[in-house]
This record gives C-alpha cells, structure tokens and sequence, in this order.
C-alpha cells in the first residue's frame, strides 16, 4: 500500500513521472499558495484531477456529514460494544473469537481475492460497467444513490459526474474496506478484554514491565498506523493504485524503518494487547492474524507491486562493466605508437554507460581493463567453408578447426553476464540446483543423512545393530555394483554422464575447451564417486565384521587360529593383487579411463599380474571370505557372496562388453594360469586313458556326455538371456514410449471439460475454420516451422458467440470430433481479441446488430500460444467458452528443416532462424546478424558499442526453453534452458552443437 505521499507528487515534475506528462492547470490563487493539482490518469489513458479526501477519522467526527454506509458501520461498531457489555464472559470468549476471525477472513481472504482480481482484470470497474450502477440510463436509481453517498462524503472540489468510472469505484470500495477494518479492529480489542486477566506465579515487577511493554508496543502500533498514513495517504492506505495511478512508489519515513511496515511492525499491537491481557488465547489468535496479513502481503501486496510499478528485466544482455570507449582508447593506446594513433577513433565511437544496479545492488568498480580480444570476420570466409562436418573422425585434439568466432575485427569488452557465468555455473544452494552425478552433491546429501540417522536413531539392540551394519554395507555393495555399474554401462553405451553435463552446465564458448570441459567434468566427478564408493564399500563390511566378530577366549581350541591365519591370508592375497593391478592399470584404467577418453592411446599390457589372470579384480573377494572365515559369521558370508556375485554381473555386464568394443579381436582368450590348467587337465586326461584300458571309450562317452551337457546347458541359458533381452529391449522401449504418451495424455487430461446446453441453436455447417497457406503444404498438410506463426481463417454466423475460441491440439489427443476432452496447454486464442482478459472472456460488448451475412476474421498462433514440438496437429473452433467443437481444420505439421550439412555456416545460419523465431521476432531481442546471406554488415555503431552482432537477449526462460526445445528437434542434443541462456550467442551456440555432435556421435 506504500506508495508516494502527495507533496511529493506536488514537487514532482509530472513530466518525469510514470504517468506521462499531464497538462497542469493551476489557478493564479492556488499558485501564489505554493499548491498544485494532484493529477491521476486511468488505465484507458484518462487524466483527470484528484478531489482532496477524508481519513477514515472523519466518521466519528460529528462535524462530517455520514452517509448510509457510514451509518451501517457505527451502527455495527455500537453493537459490539453493546453485545460485550451484556453477553457473559463465558459466552463472549467465542463469540467475539468467531466475529473476529469471520472480519479477519473478510480482510485478508475477501478483500485480497476481490483486490487481486482488480488489479489483474479490473474485476471492481468491470463489475460496476456490466451492473450499470454508475449508468444514468440503466440503473438512475442506484447511480443517484451512489451519488448522494459519495458527494456528501467529498469535499467541494468533488464532482460526481466529471470524474471517470475507475475513481468514483475507489471511492464506493473504500467504504466498504472501512467496514471491514473497523470492525476487524473493534472485535480483536473486545476478544483481547473477554480474555484480560491477571497469571498467577508472577511478581509485581514482571506485571509492571508486562503492562508497561504491553502498551509501549500498543502506542507504537499507532505511531507507525499513523505515519504510514501520514505517507501514503488515501491513495495508499486504500489501494487506489489498483484502480488508477498517481505516481511512482516512495519509501520515506516509517518506511525506511522496516520492511513492508504496514504488515510486519505495524502490527505490534497485536502483542502488546496479549501482554496486558496475560492471555495465551490471545497471543495465539494474534499470531495466526498476523500470519494471514503476511499471507495478504505475499499473495495480493507484493504481486501487485510488482505488476504495477515493476519493470521487465532483460535476460542474458551483456552490459559492459566499463566504458566502451574507455576500453577502446586504452586497447588502441597499448597497440600502435602515439604517433600512428588515429585520432579520430576515440571521437567517433559512442560511449555507453553502465546503468546503475538496482534493487539494492551496488554499481562494480573495475579498476583494471579486462576485456577480451578476437578478431571475426562478417562474412563468413573460406576457412569457415573448410570447416570440419560432422562425422569425420575429428578428435578433442583436433577440435581447434572448428572456426571460435564470426566478425569484424573488434574488442570484445568484459560484461556482467559473461563474469556472471564464469564464476557461478548451477552452483548447490541448499538443495536448489542438487545433481546426485555431482560428487560435491552427493557428499553433502550422505553427510546430511548420516547426520539424520545418528540424530534420530532409537537405542537398538544387539540384534539390531548387526542388522543396522548389514543392511548399511548391503546398501554400499549394491551402489558401488549396481548403481554406478548402470552408469558406467551407459556412459559405453550412449556416453551417458558427458550428455549429463553438455545438457546441464555451461562451459567456455571455445568449441576446444567446451568439449574438453564436459569430458574432464565429467570424469573428475565419476572419479570421486567411485573411490568413494570404493572405500565405503569396504568400511561398510568391516564394520560389519567387527560388529560380528567375537575374540577367541581359547586360541588353540577349536579352529579358531586356523581360520584367523587362512583368513589373513586371504586380505593379503587381496592386497597384493590390487597393489599388482594398480602398477599395470596406473590410474587411467583403475579409474576405467577408456569409458571416458577417447584421446588416449588404447593398448592391452598383459604384464604383471595380468600374465596369470584376465581379471585379477575377482581377487578383491578375498577380503570378504577373509573376514567372513576369522569372524565365523552368517551374515559376513553371505555379504561376502553378494560381493563375489555382484563382481561377476559387473564383469560379464559392464567390463565384458566395454572391453570387446574397444579391442575386439586383440583381447587373449585364456590367461596363463588358464592355459596352465588346460594343460595339465589334457595331459591327465591322456594319462588316463592309457591306464583305462578297455574302459577308455566308456570313459571317453561318459565324458562327452557330461561335457555336452554343460555345454547344452550353458548355452540354452545364454540363448535364453539373449532371447530375453532381445524381446525386452524393443519390449522396454515401448514401456518408455508408452509412459511418455500416458504421461502427455494425463497432462492434456487435467480439465474440467464444460459443454454448452445451447449448441443445438446453433447451425455448425455456417462455421468454418481453416489454416491460412504459406507455401509449405506438402501431401494435404499444412505445414509451418516450429516457431512460425500460424495464421487461421475462421468464419461464423452473426449470431455467434463473442467467446468462441480456438485451439490446437495433438491429433489423436481428442477422441470426438463434436467436444474436446483435453487441455490445450495454452495453445489457444480467442476470436475476439479485445473482449478477453488473459483466459477470462469480459463480456462487455453485445451485438448491436444481427446480419445475415457471416462474420469473418483471422487469427494468429504466435508465442506461448504454439506448439514448440514437433508432431501432427489440428484446429478446432470451440462455441461460447467452453469445449463444444463447431469445426476443425488438419493435419497441420509443426517439423525442423536442419541443414544437411551439418558445418559451422550451415548450423550458424539455421541457428539465427531458429532463434528469431524462439524470440517472436522482436527486434530488441534476436541478434544483429539475423539477416539472410548476402545482407549487408551490422552497422558500425552497433559494432563499437560493444555488442556482438550473435548476441540476442531473452524477455524470460521460457523463451530460452524454446532454443533448447528446437536445438534438440533439429540437432538430436539436449541442453537445458541455462545453457542456452549462458551462451546467449548464435556463434557461441553453434560451436557448442559442432563439439556436442563430435563428442556424443563419434
């Protein structure tokens, strides 16, 4: 409610403020009295002068005349009074409880939805249009009742009919809030004095300081009621911004002492009232009152402010943090001679000055240049022609032939936006902007959850704890397996965790460092989840152990030194092979580098202990059955034989496979101690046979037998898997294709379908809607560019409903062709523009005429109103508001063009297409170099006022979901609106695809 007080408005120069320059008639008389007239101007553009007026005080002053809604408040106010004073105090608790909250609801509840809808549709004015109270014509009774109340409320300069409709409805508002606060306040004092009394236990100290602070916050409330209205005046305290405007908002005085005073210490009364009370009833009352304010203040106040006085801020444009001209004077001054230096380019260029910060920000100081130079060229060169296309064989290493930039020769000059997201890139803040993939993230969420658990952990029991420890190292053994085996599967399949980060997070505009960026990042992360999980795994199952393990009373009785000593030796058989293996794999493959860099030379090394064994990893279950022989423990073994198990699933699924696309053929069959064995078992077999005698054939058959059943076995079951997997797979993609359907259908399903009673009256054959043709039909299909406007013809009797509308809809989505049963997801638009509000029809305007002929009209889908994805869809003309389908036009095709040749010139123009298109084609927003080939250069200016002609700016993220959504139509990459809103340059944005392709298609 704070806005400017109005000796500020008079000392304001009207033609700087927000309402525009308005024509002040001052009187000679009012001149010479150092006044000036109060000027306010309505929505529609009308200005008119503002009549002094009164502070609700004025109605108990007897002096002012009261007019029937004065009489009808004192009337309310004297019988609560009355009621107190003959209601007893058992009875009056609730009912003054009950009238309380009924009034407190009425403020914040009524008056914030009634208030809402004003300032959004200008639902009060409206209202007052369609009932005709103010119109002398059609309701003369109640405008000269109106009139009579008003007038005798307003001082002499007041005049009823001069003044337009959005005034005298501020003031017949008013009236009503006056009601609603006095009542509001009489009612919570009379609660406070039901409930006063006197609490026990308390000495006459603590009931002195009680009283003395109870009515120092009581005086302070009124002192800040008091001074906030002595600010913001009528206009203010009554919200007479939602009706017209008188000025910008001014935060002085009692503003400057809190936020939002009006709402957060203009309600300390509240409390001091519980003080003298000495009632918890009432201090609890008076805390959820106070809470429903601050629910006003945050779903009516602030919104509002926000709409009114608001500007749009625009996204992604890069403001210089120093003087252009500065930085070019010092760039010119540090590059050529003083005696070469032309004078003539510091005197030419425009300066720009850096605007100041707002809300609260504070302008930075740049004490040093840092700017960034580049040379580009304007027209695109032969060596952008010879640009590497994608699926050539091109390596991170090779990645500097992809051209970085585009232009004139200039200086770049270092800007907000550019230092912004160098150093903040989706950085965690609290949970906000949490990835499970970053190890960071991942720490802190486990941190947080073992903090949890200790906290809240009950005492257990024995049997509890080691089932606490189990369930604990399980957990790890099936995430260090299972879980980040998948993603490891998945980063050989698809390269998984680098889309991850390419989508999410946004690096250098250098196509080089871009790609290397993702990989290392990447990698980095999946290295420290990995050693994490490592060692958690392991710690995990040795606090199992521990926690199982019980010392021997008797060492040589039993087996108890025997299982002490094989099971040590079983952890150094473990350790050793790990040692073994680390010196062979070195930190590149221990980190299974080969699924993450391609750059790196790729050869097998059958050294060390990789001379005896494939797979010396199988080895690291030593330490499992180690500690499950020395603590004799159930549970450590059959963890141990989880392990051991979980291990071969990762090696059959995961290493396997990766292992036999890399090297293929190069990979050795059987390790030395394999061959050793096969040895042996051939040279035993001979030696039996020659022993056998006459029983070597039967020996012989019997072996063969056993032989071909496990190898019948062995490959029935892989023939089975197989065949399972092959049918899951399409299987699988199907489920993942028909969840996606399901979850769009139950999206476009969220509405309350309304049929109109009346669509019989109505001849359908007279509608008509069709699709407006821009050339690019192509097999009976109307077909449009995602982001090209899409221009529908309609026709429909003069009869028809001025709400009709029309929508577009995924064909399929609607099963009838006579009513729609699905959302149109914001792609719709009304008939009549300028008889809707947003998705409320107004209603205002009636057919003065009915014709014989048919009306007809066009309208255009454009913006949030089209489809941005691509598929088949249709029109459909919907009667009167509701989803009653009176004719429909189809199939119109939304489809990307991407060009064939995928090379920096080729992308970079189709890019500016896309993006003019994603921008709704506003000439302040898409970049300067949105012109076809051919067009002539940006034009100096823009060029030295340091933007780049590929900069485009955004009005929200929603536009810049639109790139993101039609890069990956046309391109097949992911990036999220961030990204996009990081780069925020065609150029930047086309190296970004070029090093994407090479890295995700190679």
């Amino acid at each position: 409610m704070a806005t400017a007080t109005q000796g500020e408005l008079r000392r304001r120069k009207l033609s700087h403020s927000k309402i525009g320059d308005i024509p002040r008639k001052v009187s000679e008389e009012n001149t010479k009295k150092s006044e000036e007239v109060v000027w306010g101007k309505t929505p529609s553009g009308e200005v008119f002068r503002v009549p002094t007026t009164h502070d609700v005080l004025t109605l108990f002053h007897p002096g002012y005349h009261k007019s029937h809604l004065d009489i009808l408040s004192l009337t309310l106010l004297g019988l609560q009074i009355a009621v107190y004073c003959v209601l007893p105090n058992a009875v009056a608790k609730p009912f003054f409880l009950l009238y309380f909250a009924f009034w407190r609801l009425a403020y914040d509840v009524g008056l914030g939805c009634v208030l809402t809808k004003q300032s959004k549709k200008k639902w009060i004015v409206r209202e007052m249009h369609r009932l005709g109270w103010l119109d002398e014509k059609r309701n003369p009774k109640v405008r000269n009742w109106i009139r009579q109340q008003l007038a005798g409320k307003m001082g002499k300069d007041y005049s009823f009919d001069e003044l337009p409709l959005e005034y005298n409805s501020w003031l017949l508002f008013r009236q009503l809030v006056d009601i609603i606060l006095l009542n509001d306040f009489v009612s919570y004092c009379l609660f406070a004095f039901c409930c006063f009394r006197v609490p026990d236990g308390l000495s006459a100290p603590v009931h002195f300081f009680r009283w003395v602070g109870g009515i120092t916050l009581v005086a302070f409330n009124l002192w800040v009621k008091t001074e906030a209205h002595h600010v913001v005046k009528d206009y203010g305290w009554y919200w007479g911004d939602v009706f017209f405007q008188r000025g910008a908002l001014v935060f002085d005085g009692v503003f400057e002492l809190a936020p939002h005073p009006m709402y957060s210490v203009g309600y300390a009364g509240y409390y001091g009232l519980s003080l003298v009370s000495g009632s918890y009833p009432v201090l609890f009352v008076s805390i959820a009152a106070h809470a429903a304010q601050f629910g006003f203040l945050v779903f009516f106040e602030n919104p509002h402010i926000e709409r009114t006085y608001g500007q749009k801020k625009l996204l992604a444009s890069r403001i210089p943090l120093i003087d252009a001209s500065e930085a070019r004077k010092k760039l010119t001054e540090s590059a050529m001679p003083t005696h070469h230096r032309n004078d003539s380019v510091a005197s030419d260029t425009t300066d720009i000055s850096t605007p100041a910060a707002t809300e609260g920000d504070s302008a930075t100081e740049i004490e040093e240049l840092e700017t960034e130079t580049e040379t580009e060229t304007d027209v695109l060169d032969n060596a952008l022609l010879k640009t590497p296309k994608i699926g050539q064989p091109i390596s991170l290493a090779s990645a500097s032939m992809i051209p970085r930039k585009r232009s004139a020769t200039k200086m770049r000059v270092l800007s907000q936006h550019d230092l912004f997201n160098r150093y903040f890139r989706k950085d965690l803040v609290l949970f906000h902007n949490l990835d499970m993939l970053r190890a960071p993230d991942f720490m802190l969420c486990l941190a947080i959850a073992y903090a949890i658990t200790f906290a809240f952990l009950p005492p257990l029991s024995t049997r509890n704890i080691f089932a606490l420890h189990f369930i604990h190292a399980l957990l790890w053994r099936l995430y260090h397996t299972f879980v980040l085996g998948s993603l490891l599967k998945a980063q050989s399949n698809s390269k998984f965790l680098v889309r991850h980060f390419l989508k999410h997070y946004h690096y250098s505009d250098s196509s080089l460092e871009s790609g290397r960026g993702a990989v290392q990042e990447a990698f980095t992360n999946w290295k420290a989840l990995y050693n994490l999980s490592m060692f958690m795994t392991y710690v995990s199952f040795v606090g199992l152990a521990w926690k199982t393990y019980e010392f021997p009373q008797e060492w040589i009785a039993g087996n108890h030194l025997l299982r002490h000593t094989f099971g040590g030796f079983l952890i150094l058989l473990h350790a050793w092979a790990a040692r073994e293996s680390f010196e062979v794999l070195g930190v590149f493959g221990w980190f299974f580098g080969d699924f993450f860099i391609e750059d790196y030379p790729a050869t097998l090394e059958y050294t060390g202990i990789f001379r005896f064994l494939n797979n010396p990893e199988i080895l690291s279950g030593a330490t499992f059955f180690g500690l499950a022989l020395i603590t004799g423990s159930k549970s450590v073994l059959t963890l141990a034989v989880i392990s051991n198990l979980s291990y071969w699933w990762s090696l059959k699924t995961v290493e396997n496979p990766h292992m036999q696309k890399l090297y293929g053929n190069a990979l050795r069959k059987d390790a030395g101690l394999t061959k050793i064995i096969k040895k042996v078992a051939v040279k035993n077999a001979r030696l039996l046979e020659s022993r056998a005698g006459k029983h070597v054939p039967e020996l012989r058959r019997v072996a063969k037998e056993v032989k071909g059943s496990f190898d019948k076995v062995f490959e029935e079951t892989a023939d089975v898997v197989e065949e399972f997997l092959n049918k899951s797979k399409p299987r699988l993609s199907e489920v993942v294709q028909d969840t996606k359907v399901l979850l769009q259908q139950s999206r476009e399903r969220l509405v309350i379908t309304r049929i109109a009673s009346d669509v019989s009256s109505f001849n359908t054959t007279l509608y008509n809607v069709c699709v407006a043709s821009n050339g690019s039909n192509r097999g009976g299909k109307h077909r449009f560019h995602l982001g090209e406007p899409i221009v529908l013809n309609w026709r429909a009797p003069s009869t028809h409903s001025r709400k009709d509308w029309i929508g577009l809809y995924r064909i399929g989505a609607n099963k009838s062709s006579l009513h729609t049963s699905t959302s149109s997801l914001g792609m719709w638009v009304p008939v009549h523009h300028d008889e809707w509000d947003g998705d409320v029809p107004i209603g205002l305007q009636d057919k003065k005429f009915i014709s014989a002929d048919p009306e007809t009209g066009k309208v255009v889908f454009k913006g949030e109103a089209l489809p941005w994805q691509t598929g088949i869809y249709e029109a459909r003309y919907h009667h009167d508001g509701k989803y009653n389908v009176m004719s429909l036009d189809g199939p119109i095709e939304i489809y990307v063009d991407p060009p064939a040749s995928l090379d920096f010139q080729s992308i970079r123009w189709y890019l500016i297409h896309i993006v003019t298109l994603c921008l709704d084609a506003d000439p302040s927003l898409v970049p300067l170099s949105s012109k076809p080939p051919g067009s002539p250069a940006p034009s100096g200016d823009d060029l030295m006022a340091g933007r780049d002609p590929d900069d485009f700016r955004f009005w929200s993220e929603k536009q810049a979901a639109r790139i993101a959504r039609s890069i990956k139509a046309a391109f097949g990459v992911d990036y999220d609106a961030e990204v996009i809103l990081a780069d925020a340059n065609v150029s930047a944005l086309t190296n970004r695809i070029l090093v994407s392709k090479q890295l995700l298609d190679a």
